[in-house]
């Protein structure tokens, strides 16, 4: 008796067995099965908000080139250069704030919209390229633009250990009423920005106005915060861009 109950707790563990390997394999299957599905309903969220943010963008572009009534054509934005949403608010920090002194850490686009939308400022941009820097001189002269004052600064060891634009382009700066940091490029580096707070914030009018683009990445957040901690008479606000703006206002 006793070995026909082993024989049969044996025979019902391995169809117990059995069954959870099938199992298994039916829970492997039909998740292969539906994987097909949550990939097509992940790629048609990711169009709805691609499709989204390129009608926003669209928008911001034509309120851009309404405002600004520019009359040459103008490079491409986004992408490497700056989004429509960001240059439409520097245009408007630009118009409203009147400033003297405007410097621009990465030329292009944002170069020319500064200069249009405060056309009695001086604009200093400053580029570590010497090929971005002569496009950008070529844009502003296709537009009559004469209030900038392009640097090509090329990137030399900083103290903070990264790489930063050369400080011998910079010494005679200051009274900064504007700052905007859009350079050196830094999508290798989240901290390749981070020497702005050191080397511009003595130079800083009491009242300027900061703002930093690709606010969306840790590294441009986190300068954005040092940058408030150095200025507490300013209110720092992110805006909900494409790639994220931080602006420092005094308040």
């Amino acid at each position: 008796m006793t070995a026909y109950l082993t024989v049969v707790s044996t025979l019902i563990l391995i169809a117990v067995i059995y069954q959870i390997r099938l199992l298994r394999r039916m829970n492997g299957k039909l998740t292969k099965l539906a994987s097909p599905e949550r990939d097509i309903r992940r790629i048609a969220k990711d169009l709805r908000e691609s499709a989204r943010e390129n009608y926003r963008q669209s928008e911001y572009y034509t309120q851009l080139i309404r405002l600004l009534d520019l009359k040459a054509p103008i490079p491409a934005t986004r992408n490497w250069a700056a989004s429509p949403d960001v240059l439409l608010t520097l245009m408007d920090v630009a118009k409203n704030s009147k400033p003297s002194r405007i410097l621009d850490l990465g030329s292009g686009m944002s170069t020319l919209v500064l200069a249009v939308s405060a056309p009695n400022a001086t604009v200093i941009s400053i580029d570590n390229s010497a090929e971005y820097a002569a496009k950008t001189s070529q844009l502003l002269a296709s537009h009559g633009i004469t209030n900038v004052d392009i640097r090509v600064a090329p990137l030399t060891s900083h103290t903070s250990g990264v790489e930063w634009y050369d400080l011998a382009k910079l010494g005679d700066i200051s009274a900064i009423d504007i700052l905007f940091v859009d350079g050196p490029p830094g999508s290798k580096n989240d901290r390749a920005r981070h020497p702005a707070l050191a080397e511009c914030l003595s130079r800083l009018n009491p009242r300027a106005i900061v703002v930093i683009d690709d606010a969306g990445r840790d590294g441009e957040k986190d300068l954005a915060h040092q940058f408030a901690k150095a200025l507490p008479n300013h209110r720092l606000e992110f805006l909900p861009h494409e790639k994220g703006t931080a602006v420092l206002l005094p308040q």
